[in-house]
């Protein structure tokens, strides 16, 4: 892990405190790609024994913040990013860990583009949830905007 991965994944934890909450595992922070896992924890099961509904939902929420953050994290001290909407589908019974993966669904270049022009750009970031066997148990799509004035 680079020290970037390192330093997004504690940042996350620090401001977050439901990423510190749910010991989230930050292993890889790029521009194109941010890993966050889930560990099996009974403490955050639901009634069938997997990772509760809202545990998925936030560590779905944070892989697409950390992705964010690798993305745009230079663009910090004059925009803000927020979360915007979110979506999520679950597919598959989760057991044990659960992996999300999260992808930027728009070129930063082309976002930071519109944040120069003066706009205020809207972006999605599409994550894949998955358990231990490569399963896709759910999917999620939350839609983040760079608000100008830092």
């Amino acid at each position: 892990m680079s020290a970037n991965q390192k330093s997004i994944g504690e940042m996350l934890a620090a401001t977050v405190p439901m990423a510190r909450t749910l010991n989230l595992q930050f292993s890889e922070t790029t521009p194109e790609t941010a890993v966050v896992t889930l560990p099996d924890q009974s403490e955050y099961h639901n009634h069938v024994g997997g990772p509760h509904a809202g545990a998925m939902f936030t560590l779905g929420e944070s892989a697409s913040g950390a992705i964010v953050l690798a993305a745009f994290g230079e663009q910090l001290s004059r925009a803000v990013p927020l979360a915007v909407s979110a979506e999520i589908a679950y597919r598959k019974l989760a057991r044990g860990p659960v992996t999300a993966t999260a992808t930027l669904g728009r070129p930063a270049a082309e976002v930071i583009a519109e944040l120069d022009a003066g706009g205020r750009p809207e972006f999605p970031v599409s994550v894949a949830i998955r358990r231990g066997d490569g399963a896709v148990t759910g999917e999620m799509t939350v839609v983040w905007t760079l608000r100008p004035g830092g």
